[in-house]
């Protein structure tokens, strides 16, 4: 298994939107979107959710940050060789319980800011070695090299969905 692949197809679809071969610069890369996509969306703007049922854009923000802040864990916990497969989440779960809505868009942009900033400061503190020692996790099996490509991947992925369906 390369150190960019799982084992389960499921997170495929965030890794293959990555185009960078090195997750550092993958990180950095994608800084400037992350910013052009946080300025498009005014406060009004943010409660929007395109169908019944659907997240408001708040809520899709809140879901990356918690989204990023379990996988940069997983990937730490992989680094320092836990060996304990480690649990997964119910993104569902964790979006009724966040009450994004009733925070600031500018709260959420400085949360996601901030996570992001602690998760490269993460993996460019991570040796070769480290990037590639394996773990499990929920019904898979990686790197934190790989869980990286995920978490760049999955901002990709709702961004992608906030072009298409909220503007």
């Amino acid at each position: 298994m390369s150190q960019t692949t799982t084992n389960n197809s499921f997170f495929d679809r965030y890794t293959s939107l990555v185009k960078e071969e090195n997750i550092n610069e993958a990180f950095q890369h994608q800084s400037q979107m992350l910013e052009d996509f946080y300025n498009k969306i005014s406060e009004e703007k943010s409660m929007y959710a395109y169908a019944e049922g659907k997240w408001t854009l708040k809520e899709m923000l809140q879901h990356m940050i918690d989204t990023e802040r379990i996988f940069s864990y997983r990937s730490l916990a992989i680094a320092r060789k836990e060996m304990a497969t480690l649990s997964g989440y119910d993104e569902d779960v964790y979006a009724n319980n966040s009450d994004a809505n009733r925070r600031t868009w500018a709260s959420l942009v400085e949360e996601m800011n901030a996570v992001r900033k602690a998760t490269i400061l993460m993996f460019a503190s991570f040796t070769e070695t480290m990037l590639n020692n394996n773990g499990k996790f929920s019904s898979a099996e990686g790197s934190p090299n790989m869980l990286g490509f995920i978490c760049v991947g999955h901002v990709y992925h709702h961004i992608k969905i906030a072009e298409e369906r909220y503007f």
